[in-house]
């Protein structure tokens, strides 16, 4: 630590501004305070660890007021749990055994809230000692009352009387961990003063060290997001000038910072999901104004994953194709559109519908999250062509021709043995679309439904959640010549988020949607690619699995070295280009109606 000599206020005060100041905006990382005997108190190498490493520290005291904790996480960029005393087994649902030492019944119940809520929201978590057992705890993991007496074998020490700032034993690391990666080795040499430990990982945790006795030295992250939690004491190392520790809190400062730019991203550019289908789900009491586990997008995960807009569809599944399903099919279409409306009235004071491209800036604008109205399945219109018009003026700004298939516009990419294309009704409906400014979505279409409809449409055409064949060999994914042609004709093409689209075998991740992504820019150019989750429509993957998590999604685009433009363009610069050319392009007077 710095030792000052000085005490003369002034000079040191006029040192310090006798010149512009050559400064960035350094990462503010929470960290949390051990109230112990009336006071607050924190190890001096906590905060020394982090100032050294670059950011801010700012020391979190235990408190009850959940309103505050939630507008403090908003100012923060990372979070490290610190050591203390022992967790209160009741918080597991357990009774605590004899050999259980000291609880801390100002730090538990609000440790282990923040640590779900920063999760919630996707900042990056370093958790020590006690900091790996709150976090695994809070996520549904078990633990260790004591090590001594309920694991099996023998143990090593592990809660030394040496000098906090040496070692004491060592660990074996997972080689293809995130901690392999930080601390370059296998084996690392770590200090110990713990006798509670991780019994099982928390679902969405791996083990990534163990001590040679078997006892859990550190877990982290299976989805790919900033979670990472080490058994033993890094912040002492420093106390004794010994850096050794030091990449642990390199890793929590660097994926700060990264949070940080996604942060100021997302304040300041528009972000658009294509495709959803969160009404899929009105028939089971959702609640879209709370946090709500049965479905992946509603008001607290758009704000938690900073998600301004979404693409809300009323899904009509194929069936027959009498008269008297028809009519019902357009009424279930209308009953759906109607619910969007009604929920969005319900929560109006946090979001509305969004009508068009300049609706959506001004919302952002407001701080208001925005719907827009899209029907998927074009089986909603049945025989009556007017219904085109009719679902415009209700503000739907585009239809796909159809789904899993065929129905009376054109022939599906799946089921459609006699490989149909556009028909001839669909071609009226088609011209349609394009007379009432609604955008032509060939999500679904068949490959020769989707030549068609790019012959006949005089408007560029969009396909609101799809994939690349090439990548993963799927009926619904498009071709490169596909790809091709879409952009030749100034379309847009939304990388989807379903497992099934993205990878043949295996869990598919944000980086198989990511390799999607990267191929239709080789393909199609920067200036024609998206984002289409289809979240609640069998979307999300590991790593993006619903909107709170986007923001993961963000970070590692900016990883890859797009540009804040490129970034623009992607997350819905080009679908809103399409949009405003195709509205623009109505021949339908929809002041006095739309909206």
């Amino acid at each position: 630590m710095k030792t000052y000599t000085s005490f003369d206020i002034d000079a040191d005060y006029k040192n310090l501004h006798n010149r512009f100041p050559n400064h960035y905006e350094r990462p503010v990382i929470g960290i949390t305070g051990n109230f112990s005997e009336g006071n607050l108190m924190l190890a001096p190498g906590y905060y020394t660890s982090i100032l050294k490493a670059g950011a801010v520290p700012f020391i979190i005291p235990p408190f009850d007021d959940y309103n505050i904790l939630i507008n403090l996480l908003d100012s923060l960029d990372g979070l490290l749990l610190t050591g203390g005393g022992d967790i209160n087994p009741l918080f597991l649902h357990e009774e605590p055994i004899r050999e259980l030492h000291g609880i801390n019944p100002y730090r538990d119940r609000q440790e282990l809230m923040i640590t779900r809520l920063a999760a919630n929201r996707q900042i990056p978590i370093l958790g020590i000692c006690r900091g790996i057992q709150v976090m695994n705890a809070a996520f549904g993991g078990t633990l260790y009352q004591d090590i001594h007496v309920q694991m099996e074998g023998t143990r090593i020490k592990h809660d030394q009387d040496l000098d906090r700032a040496y070692a004491s034993h060592t660990v074996k690391i997972e080689k293809d961990s995130t901690l392999a990666r930080i601390m370059k080795t296998d084996t690392l040499a770590v200090n110990s003063f713990h006798h509670q430990a991780v019994k099982e990982p928390a679902p969405g945790f791996r083990i990534s060290a163990r001590a040679t006795d078997g006892v859990v030295e550190a877990i982290e992250s299976s989805e790919f997001k900033s979670m990472l939690g080490v058994q033993w004491h890094p912040e002492c190392f420093i106390m004794n000038n010994d850096e050794c520790m030091m990449p642990l809190f390199d890793w929590l400062i660097q994926e700060a910072k990264s949070f940080r730019q996604a942060k100021a991203f997302h304040r300041t550019v528009l972000t658009l999901d294509s495709h959803c289908d969160t009404p899929m789900f009105f028939d089971q009491n959702i609640n879209f104004a709370t946090r709500d586990p049965k479905i992946k997008v509603d008001l607290h995960k758009m704000n938690e994953g900073r998600q301004d807009a979404t693409i809300m569809v009323a899904y009509i599944p194929q069936k027959e194709r009498t008269d008297e399903a028809l009519l019902a099919a357009t009424a279930k279409a209308d009953q759906l559109l109607n619910e969007i409306e009604k929920m969005v009235a319900l929560n109006c004071t946090a979001v509305d519908i969004a009508y068009t491209p300049a609706d959506l800036y001004r919302l952002k604008h407001a701080g208001k999250k925005a719907i827009m109205l899209g029907i998927e399945n074009g089986y909603a219109i049945g025989k009556d062509i007017s219904n085109v018009e009719r679902f415009r003026k209700r503000g739907v700004v585009y239809m796909t021709l159809c789904h899993n298939g065929n129905n009376d516009i054109c022939g599906s990419a799946r089921y459609n043995d006699e490989n149909l294309g556009v028909s001839e009704f669909g071609e009226s409906v088609i011209r349609e679309m394009n007379r009432v400014g609604m955008m032509v979505d060939l999500s679904h279409g068949g490959e020769k439904s989707f030549y068609d409809a790019l012959e006949i449409s005089r408007m560029p055409i969009v396909c609101s959640h799809s994939s690349c064949r090439a990548l993963c060999d799927h009926p619904r994914n498009l071709t490169d010549e596909q790809l091709k042609a879409i952009a030749r004709k100034g379309g847009v093409v939304q990388v989807c988020m379903y497992e099934g689209f993205l990878r043949k075998e295996g869990k598919a991740t944000v980086y198989d949607a990511i390799e999607h992504l990267h191929h239709m820019v080789n393909i199609m150019g920067i200036e024609h690619v998206g984002i289409g989750t289809d979240f609640d429509g069998d979307g999300g993957v590991i790593g993006c699995n619903d909107s709170s998590e986007l923001i993961n999604l963000t970070r590692k685009l900016l990883y890859e070295r797009y540009s804040d433009k490129d970034m623009q363009l992607i997350w819905g610069g080009n679908f809103l280009r399409v949009m405003e050319e195709v509205q623009k392009g109505s021949l339908l007077d929809t002041d006095q109606h739309i909206g």
